[in-house]
């Protein structure tokens, strides 16, 4: 009986020590609620800080950008009708010129005598015509010398046109109002038929004379506004003049001419300029170029933060721009920008972004915020 109790007390026994060691008492242990935790908030990756901007589109107009360079409206090269010696020339290079002004003179030799002799020869063909056409007429004249007769007239009427021309030629005159631009030739050199002896530019109105691409050309029609920026920095406003209908065949681009006032003719032919064109009205975000960034295929994009902090790269496309500002098309209406920081981040981030100040812009540089560039 008693050895049966004993059992019955270890047994007890044997349990409480169970007990207590999967209690976690066992050599000072800590209990269950007080043991460190696993991946608290200080083990937490810290996240990259941008700076962003809200932007909501604005109406503008579209723009095509040409680059180009002046030209005179017209460029006359003045030959040559007949041969001669330069026996006077007037004006100087440089120098306006007046419609049907002469420029040079060649000695007429005996090209007035021709026409005179021309002038009298005429005159005997007249009184033969006649006087066959009478005798025509009463019978005493056959068809065939009145014929000759006026064939003989037409010829002196002929050989008249001529010497006046020939002697006309010896005037070389201005074919419209310009500026006498070159004058190759001085008192005493002999030209030839051919030879060039002045060169007339027609000033005012001026061109500035591009070419665009297969794309652009179907949005393009003469009358439309445009302006261009000379190299000069002369800033100039016109109306597209000319689109051509046919490509040019080894560039595949089209000629585009802008006509500009250029009163005074102050204006000078071969200048670089830029043209722009505006197309049509579309929304646009306007932003600092410093904002624009380069997929690794070479698209032109921004780098944008949505509703969940989450970095998103959007391609878009430049529709107008000046000196210090882009206006971007491809975009929502309205849109976070990251204007600082865009260049530590990638496509599908999680970040922190910071408000910039009112008043900032939104493509302002500066340190950026990150524990992560630090």
């Amino acid at each position: 009986m008693a050895t049966k109790t004993s059992y019955v007390i270890a047994g007890v026994l044997a349990a409480g020590l169970a007990g207590w060691l999967l209690s976690g008492q066992v050599g000072g242990a800590a209990p269950d609620d007080a043991a460190p935790e696993t991946g608290s908030a200080a083990d937490e990756p810290k996240l990259l800080t941008v700076r962003v901007r809200d932007l909501v589109a604005e109406d503008i107009a579209r723009e095509i950008v040409i680059n180009g360079k002046t030209e005179p409206l017209r460029r006359v090269e003045l030959r040559a009708e007949t041969n001669g010696r330069v026996i006077e020339v007037a004006g100087r290079e440089g120098s306006s010129v007046d419609q049907g002004e002469v420029l040079i003179r060649l000695d007429p030799r005996d090209r007035e005598a021709a026409k005179l002799e021309a002038e009298a020869l005429l005159r005997q063909r007249r009184i033969e015509l006649d006087a066959a056409k009478k005798l025509g007429e009463k019978g005493f004249q056959a068809e065939t010398n009145v014929a000759l007769a006026e064939a003989n007239f037409a010829a002196g009427e002929a050989a008249l046109k001529r010497a006046e021309l020939d002697l006309e030629h010896t005037y070389i005159k201005a074919p419209f109002a310009g500026v006498l631009d070159r004058r190759p030739v001085e008192i005493g050199t002999f030209v030839d038929i051919g030879d060039r002896v002045a060169v007339l530019l027609d000033q005012d109105p001026y061109l500035v004379t591009g070419e665009v691409t297969e794309t652009e050309v179907g949005v393009l029609e003469p009358g439309m506004s445009g302006r261009a920026r000379l190299a000069t920095g002369d800033e100039i406003e016109g109306k597209l003049r000319y689109v051509a209908s046919e490509a040019d065949a080894q560039t595949r681009t089209f000629e585009i001419e802008l006509e500009v006032p250029n009163p005074g003719g102050r204006l000078a032919a071969g200048v670089s300029a830029e043209i722009r064109l505006a197309v049509e009205h579309v929304p646009a975000h306007r932003v600092s170029p410093s904002v624009l960034t380069l997929a690794d295929d070479g698209t032109l994009g921004v780098t944008t933060v949505d509703a969940r902090d989450v970095v998103m790269f959007r391609p878009v496309e430049i529709a107008k721009a000046d000196q210090n500002q882009v206006w971007l098309t491809g975009l929502p209406d309205r849109v976070r920008l990251i204007v600082v920081g865009q260049g530590f981040v990638s496509d599908g981030a999680k970040v922190q972004p910071v408000p910039v100040e009112d008043g900032g812009k939104a493509g302002e540089t500066g340190q950026v915020v990150s524990e992560a560039a630090q």
